[in-house]
């Protein structure tokens, strides 16, 4: 029988001798997502394959670190069938508030070499670590959860529930919030909203709580993010309209702070819409009605897809990607909200100081 994206992948469990998934087999590396245990051991994820672009190869990458992202061990591989037709991508991490570890990550069948199927055609899938303290963890069965992509992290709620944003792209109220009640063990629809057709792209939303309990959401549109509010928890939500924070089309990263403050991580100035360059971070006071001045994380072009946490000493950590097809880097950094506040030159200096490269693919 062929393979189908609704079959478990294989895990492959430390897979640094497997030739097959080296970093110098990989042409194509991108996409990360980064979560840290109370402790401190830090996870990382993304995907790579071995042809130069997101297609039937991908499969997903899990790596960790014990000594705050000086080093990293590859500990696992997710993949659904080698050479495809399946592909395993866009996977997310986090820690939830009992220190469990999740990764998530989508499943989709490619039956043309050309394209790649999301939407309904494809799965949210997960598998967790009872204790994302542990260097060498049991890993779960894979188990799928519902259609669509999530690829922006969960929170949860003040009422204690679990909301992830789960996207089935390119249809009508696409754009959704999926709710867990009991901590993981199920989790179903509340509400969605519609991307008109015309701005409709990959959706990639995310999801805060303000502090007057209403849910705030921003999603990736073609004209860069698009906002909508929920006074009811995620059952409805308001009709989509361009949000004052200007944007490329591409993943940006928003955060609830220790101190209360909101981070946001996106392309350039917060009223300039630019390319995939100059990563910036920026604080809110006031729930995201207005913004600090940014702190530059890396000015270079092809930089994307921020993700990260902020430890309990307050230290923020972001990941993201360089040139996902040319020197294949995940990298993390990290910064203060002090560091934000400040926005000096030799703050920005610090800052890229402590880059550190995750993984670079296609490296001999």
């Amino acid at each position: 029988m062929d393979k189908t994206f609704l079959d478990p992948p294989k895990l492959i469990k430390n897979p640094s001798s497997v030739e097959n998934y080296s970093p110098e087999s990989r042409k194509f590396t991108g996409i990360s997502s980064l979560a840290i245990s109370p402790k401190g051991r830090m996870w990382a994820t993304w995907y790579a394959g071995i042809t130069p672009g997101e297609d039937f190869n991908n499969y997903v990458v899990v790596a960790t670190s014990g000594d705050q992202g000086e080093t990293w061990e590859e500990v696992l591989i997710i993949d659904p069938d080698e050479q495809g037709p399946v592909r395993a991508f866009d996977p997310e991490l986090w820690v939830d508030p009992e220190g469990k570890l999740w990764v998530f990550w989508s499943q989709s069948i490619h039956k043309e070499m050309d394209k790649h199927y999301d939407g309904i055609n494809t799965g949210v899938w997960v598998l967790t670590v009872d204790d994302a303290e542990d260097s060498n963890p049991s890993w779960s069965k894979p188990k799928r959860i519902i259609d669509g992509i999530m690829m922006c992290k969960p929170i949860v709620l003040s009422t204690g529930e679990w909301v992830l944003p789960v996207s089935t792209w390119q249809i009508n109220d696409g754009t959704k919030a999926v709710i867990s009640v009991d901590h993981g063990q199920s989790w179903q629809v509340r509400g969605s909203v519609n991307v008109p057709e015309l701005f409709r792209n990959a959706d990639e939303h995310m999801i805060v709580e303000r502090k007057d309990g209403t849910l705030w959401m921003l999603v990736r549109t073609k004209y860069g993010i698009g906002e909508s509010i929920s006074k009811d928890k995620g059952y409805s939500w308001t009709s989509l309209i361009p949000s004052k924070i200007q944007h490329p089309t591409a993943r940006f990263f928003i955060h609830r702070l220790n101190s209360g403050n909101l981070l946001l991580v996106k392309h350039g100035p917060i009223d300039m819409k630019i390319g995939r360059s100059h990563l910036m971070a920026f604080v809110s006071k006031d729930d995201g009605h207005s913004w600090s001045n940014g702190l530059l994380l890396d000015e270079r072009k092809d930089v994307s897809y921020p993700d990260g946490q902020q430890t309990n000493d307050g230290t923020i950590y972001i990941t993201y990607d360089y040139k996902r097809k040319g020197d294949q880097q995940i990298l993390v950094t990290s910064f203060s909200e002090d560091d934000i506040a400040l926005g000096s030159d030799r703050s920005i200096i610090e800052v890229f100081k402590r880059r550190k490269i995750i993984s670079q693919g296609g490296k001999k």
